[in-house]
């Protein structure tokens, strides 16, 4: 050995001897230095407080420092020079602090570093600005909390070690920057939870290490960013639940270890993917004993580990599906009953271990020992009897395959199963199940939601004895229930109920019944009525609970028929509880209803859409011209919505109404009857409504009438009766119309006789309704039977302006007139032919005035709809016996001479009419026409061979 009491010295020592051992450099500091394949090894195990980078500044060569086990209390900026070092331990001193910068010198070259058994509390963010180091260990130092970012800056980082720190808070972001670590063991601190903050940016993390940490939850999508883990160690923990998404994400996990925690419930569907499951020591016998292939979906399964769990029963379906399965460790379990090949499925099986000393051995466990045998498993299974009492203690490899009988059941056996119910929330609920038992066993009674055990609950136990008969004789056996009382259930009731009932022999698990809870729907959101302009958006509101939650359906008018669905103007959207109606228009008019329905119930709300229109002509409004005392019809067809009002003034001044002016159609239609040479005009039409006003001009021409002058009554009086023009001629035609007046009312019976006969015995197309109410016709002109009424009554009576007495109207229209002047006689018109008269006579206002004997009535309507209520009206009054006939009728034109109206307007179509005027007036014997007696209470007869126009 040499003493150096320089450094520069040291160096020449290290690099001219294998082995040098210096002394002097420090005081209380002995260095000794391995020279090996050209690399310079420098160590120390001394009591070193401090690092001068002056000392180590001549070692150019040194790529790696062991100051381990000495006292140094802090890692100063200054500490290290600009040294080639790979390997810096530092393991097992007194450091509490790291200076920020410490290891910026080393940075280009230093890959491992490792502070164990320090003093760390916390650890600065970006203290580590160490781009080429892969593994750093911090293990037992003082670190309880972890902030964001503290590990940035070491990109190429793979394993990370922190063990015994008492670290119990890992903030968002504590590992992110360490993007290429493989290994993080955070083993044997007091973390709580396992959640996606902490684990962000760790997306290629393989290996997570937290066993031995007081983990109790972990979150649904704890592991978005750690896909690629493959090993995950969370044994001795505080984990009771295991959720369908606690490993949701973690599609390559191989190797999961979940020992020595409380598990006591899995999802179906927890574990995937699997080739080692390590579940010792816990709490998982129902798994085995009760689930339909709780590891069905572990099909590549090498490795599980059981042992320590509490299982007392093995079914068949236990471990269906490991059919890749090689070691199955079962032991320090007190398994009582196994059922035949339940390990069966287990191709590949290479190792069993099992040991108990609680099996029933009775006929259904003959099997076992065979199996055992023959797979040579006897080396690793340990079993033997606990029943019944003559085998008491024996391996069940002694036991005789005769001896192996079924002369009891002592092991519980379901005979009553709960049931499935559904129930009205805050209703009770109760659930009954029995077993019964051979033995006198104590037995234990609990009842699961969800495959979790229920405490608190009410529950009443109750036992008793029954004979049962059997190949032995009777025997008594112990039937047990137990009751499960739910009151005032609510939604978090609902669930899968199950009563285990059990006892020394074994438990056994009743179907699983479920609880749904309903809940009648009601509303939060009611549409509401809404009132809108043509061409906007309307928008109805809807909203329900209940449960299960409601379905919401929309109807209009009592009916799915949509004109706005049919147009594809109709949205529904869901999640706004919001129905749409784009670009309305008036057949969306209507009432719509909200149906929020579900299995518990159903209710509903009814809302009013009404589309506002501005008032419009339906049809141009169209002067006027009549002879004077002839019966004038100015219309006024209106459109709108709401329907507007109409309003009719003469000569811009209010119109005054005698009891010559009548309103029909909701005031579309002036009648003015007997017109006058004042009447004449500008008659202006006024339309209304809340969307504004709309105005029309119609002149009324009055032009005189030669065949109405007073001086020349009394021809009017020879053209009904065809004699003299004389006043007494006058007066002998108007008792003539008196005497066939009394002679109808004579014959009315009999002609209502004849109908109701002919009616019964022969399918006429015509029908005649006793009714005190008065129809329109089925073909009247639909925009005005839209409208309303046409008038207060429809069978012709208007008021008079006095209320006295009822005036007859006569039709105007299209041309004829049939002029009421007053009781004494009528104003002729001038004759035309019979076509025209068809074409132009109004069947709402072509009626008689006064006790005429008999009316015949026919409707014929034109297809052109600019026509206005073309009907007919024939007065017979010469011909009493025609009045009784029913049918086809001879029609004499004595009664009245129909004159061609000057002014009307050419018919284009007469030609044809006329033909049909000649059939309807019996010269065609198909059709089917009668006469009665005019009644104002009565509506005529239509025949059924029209058709509305």
């Amino acid at each position: 050995p040499h003493s150096l009491s320089l450094l520069q010295d040291l160096v020449v020592c290290v690099c001219g001897n294998m082995k040098l051992q210096c002394t002097t450099i420090q005081i209380y500091s002995i260095f000794v230095i391995y020279w090996s394949d050209g690399v310079c090894i420098f160590r120390a195990n001394n009591r070193i407080t401090r690092i001068s980078v002056e000392q180590l500044r001549p070692f150019l060569a040194l790529e790696t420092l062991d100051l381990s086990n000495n006292n140094i209390v802090d890692i100063k900026a200054s500490s290290f020079p600009a040294l080639p070092l790979k390997n810096l331990f530092l393991n097992n001193n007194r450091i509490s602090s790291l200076e920020t910068g410490c290891f910026t010198n080393l940075s280009s070259s230093l890959q491992v570093l490792r502070l164990n058994r320090n003093r760390l509390s916390s650890i600065p963010a970006k203290i580590f600005q160490l781009p080429n180091l892969h593994h750093l260990e911090l293990s037992r130092n003082r670190v309880r909390r972890v902030e964001g970012l503290t590990f940035h800056g070491l990109h190429a980082l793979r394993s990370l070690k922190m063990q015994r720190n008492g670290l119990s808070r890992l903030m968002d972001g504590a590992f992110w920057g360490l993007s290429n670590m493989e290994v993080l063991q955070l083993d044997y601190n007091n973390l709580t939870e396992v959640s996606k903050g902490w684990l962000y940016g760790l997306l290629t993390l393989q290996q997570l290490h937290l066993g031995h940490n007081a983990i109790s939850r972990i979150q649904p999508d704890a592991w978005e960013f750690c896909q690629k883990l493959s090993e995950l160690d969370l044994s001795s923990n505080h984990l009771s639940r295991l959720e369908e998404s606690s490993f949701v994400g973690l599609s390559l996990l191989d190797e999961l270890h979940i020992g020595n925690n409380r598990v006591s419930f899995i999802a179906d569907g927890a574990f995937r993917g699997l080739s080692n499951l390590d579940l010792q020591n816990n709490e998982i016998s129902w798994t085995i004993e009760d689930m339909n292939g709780p590891f069905s979906a572990l099909d590549k399964l090498k490795k599980l580990f059981l042992q320590g769990n509490q299982i007392r029963s093995v079914t068949k379906k236990s471990f269906s599906g490991l059919d890749a399965l090689q070691h199955l460790d079962l032991s320090n379990n007190a398994i009582m009953s196994i059922q035949a090949n339940a390990f069966s499925q287990m191709k590949n099986l290479q190792e069993l271990r099992l040991n108990t000393s609680s099996l029933l051995c009775d006929c259904q466990l003959k099997w076992l020992p065979v199996w055992v045998a023959e797979q040579t498993f006897l080396s690793c299974v340990n079993a033997s009897c606990a029943h019944p009492q003559m085998l008491k203690g024996r391996s069940v490899f002694s036991v005789s395959q005769d001896d192996f009988v079924c002369d009891d059941f002592p092991k519980p056996q379901i005979t009553v199963q709960p049931e499935t119910q559904s129930a009205l929330k805050g209703t009770n609920v109760t659930f009954v199940c029995s077993a019964a038992s051979s033995s006198d066993s104590p037995m234990t009674f609990a009842w699961k939601k969800d495959n979790e055990v229920l405490n608190d609950m009410e529950i009443h136990n109750q036992a008793h004895l029954r004979v049962q008969g059997g190949a032995g004789g009777e025997t008594e056996v112990t039937e047990y229930t137990t009751t499960l009382q739910l009151r005032n259930v609510e939604f978090s009731s609902e669930g899968k109920y199950q009563c285990v009932i059990s006892n020394h022999f074994g438990s056994s698990y009743s179907t699983k019944a479920r609880l749904t809870v309903n809940m009648l729907p009601s509303f939060t959101k009611m549409p509401m009525d809404l009132s809108i302009r043509a061409g906007a958006t309307a928008r109805l509101e809807c909203a329900a609970v209940g449960h299960p939650s409601p379905q919401i359906a929309w109807q209009k008018d009592g009916g799915t028929d949509f004109p706005a669905a049919r147009e594809r103007r109709m949205h529904v959207m869901p999640e706004d509880d919001v129905f749409f109606i784009v670009d309305v228009k008036t057949e969306d008019i209507g009432v719509y209803s909200c149906t929020a329905q579900n299995t518990a119930g159903a209710i509903s709300a009814n809302a009013t859409l009404t589309v506002l229109e501005t008032p419009s002509f339906l049809r141009p409004l169209m002067d006027r011209t009549v002879a004077k005392g002839e019966t004038a019809v100015l219309q006024c067809i209106a459109g709108g919505s709401p329907p507007p009002r109409l309003n009719w003034t003469k000569d811009d001044s209010p119109l005054v109404v005698t009891e010559r002016h009548f309103f029909a159609a909701a005031n579309q239609l002036l009648i003015i009857v007997d017109a006058a040479e004042a009447d004449a005009g500008k008659y202006t039409c006024e339309m209304s409504n809340a969307l504004g006003t709309e105005r029309g001009n119609v002149r009324l021409a009055v032009i005189p009438n030669p065949n109405c002058d007073p001086g020349v009554q009394g021809s009017v009086g020879v053209g009904i009766m065809g004699g003299a023009g004389s006043d007494d001629d006058a007066w002998a035609t108007v008792g003539i119309v008196i005497i066939a007046v009394v002679c109808c009312v004579v014959g009315t019976s009999l002609v209502w006789v004849v109908i109701i006969y002919h009616t019964r015995r022969r399918n006429e197309n015509c029908s005649v309704t006793n009714t005190d109410e008065t129809n329109l016709p089925a073909d009247i002109p639909s925009y005005l039977s839209s409208q309303g009424t046409l008038a207060d009554r429809q069978d012709g009576y208007i008021p008079s302006e006095s209320g006295s007495s009822h005036q007859y109207m006569a039709s105007s229209i299209s041309g004829f007139y049939l002029q009421p002047k007053d009781m004494n006689g009528l104003c002729q018109l001038d004759t035309g032919s019979e076509a025209d008269m068809e074409a132009s006579i109004d069947p709402l206002l072509c009626h008689y005035q006064g006790p005429i004997g008999s009316l015949l009535r026919r409707d014929i309507y034109s297809n052109d709809p600019s026509d206005v209520y073309p009907g007919m009206c024939i007065l017979l009054a010469n011909k009493i016996k025609n009045l009784s006939r029913f049918g086809p009728t001879s029609v004499t034109h004595n009664g009245i001479t129909l004159h061609e109206n000057p002014y009307a307007a050419p018919d284009s179509e007469s030609d044809n009419e006329e033909n049909s005027y000649t059939r309807h007036l019996g010269l065609d014997q198909s059709n089917s026409v009668y006469e009665q007696p005019f009644d104002s209470s009565r509506t005529e007869a239509i025949p059924q061979s029209r058709t509305s126009t």
